[in-house]
């Protein structure tokens, strides 16, 4: 679970932050409506701290309001999985069992055409962050953590070695429950991830888009093989 919070400041943090992780712990599930003034007493703020901290998960995707109805929680096909705290307080509540399976899709779509870009854009400096992931993945040993943080710096390091603005940005979304993903798979028995991995690297630096995006999908279909234990993803 993550440690970072919403960027406001002080109590309109805190309601923003409570408000949302009720709606994501299903104490306020899709189409409840909330009661304002029971939630003012529970996250004990003012009901101005708490209209603004409502606006926000309004525009998060989370909250909507109608005349007659009220401010109730929108169906989760709404929220907003691209923006950083969504995804984030999703991730802290034990995403389902698809989840993992939509971010491997994603991925799909994503890195291999990431790669076949840098292997014609690639710079000295990216294919250094490159083997810096595949140097960390080396001296991780059998701690989930540490791979966890080895698999983030080389995807990162990837989706920017395509130096194009949209990939690059896909980080945000890819690499937070890549992150999780790794927590739980390498808890587990698993391959030796840095062969692979070095398999991309070294197809890039051929300049071979096409082998690049090949390289990508098959350290996909590895990572295909070992998705999280169901068990322990939670509801």
């Amino acid at each position: 679970m993550s440690d970072a919070a919403y960027a406001g400041r002080g109590i309109h943090r805190t309601a923003v932050e409570g408000l949302a992780r009720r709606i994501f712990d299903g104490s306020h599930p899709e189409g409840a409506v909330l009661e304002l003034p029971a939630l003012m007493t529970e996250l004990g703020v003012s009901q101005t701290v708490l209209r603004e901290a409502v606006k926000v998960l309004t525009a998060k995707g989370l909250l909507d309001a109608r005349p007659k109805r009220g401010t109730f929680v929108r169906p989760a096909r709404d929220w907003n999985l691209l923006d950083a705290d969504v995804l984030r307080w999703k991730l802290d509540a034990g995403p389902p069992d698809c989840f993992f399976a939509d971010l491997l899709e994603l991925r799909r779509s994503v890195e291999p055409a990431a790669a076949a870009l840098a292997a014609d854009r690639a710079t000295p400096d990216d294919f250094a962050a490159l083997e810096g992931g595949l140097a960390l993945m080396a001296g991780a040993g059998r701690d989930p953590d540490r791979h966890a943080e080895a698999d983030a710096a080389f995807h990162t390091a990837l989706l920017a070695a395509s130096h194009n603005h949209f990939f690059v940005q896909m980080q945000r979304v890819i690499v937070p429950p890549l992150i999780e993903r790794d927590r739980k798979v390498h808890a587990q028995t698993f391959e030796d991830p840095v062969g692979i991995h070095a398999a991309v690297v070294r197809e890039i630096r051929t300049g071979d888009p096409d082998g690049a995006y090949m390289s990508v999908l098959e350290l996909l279909d590895v990572a295909q093989r070992y998705q999280p234990a169901a068990p322990a993803l939670g509801a």
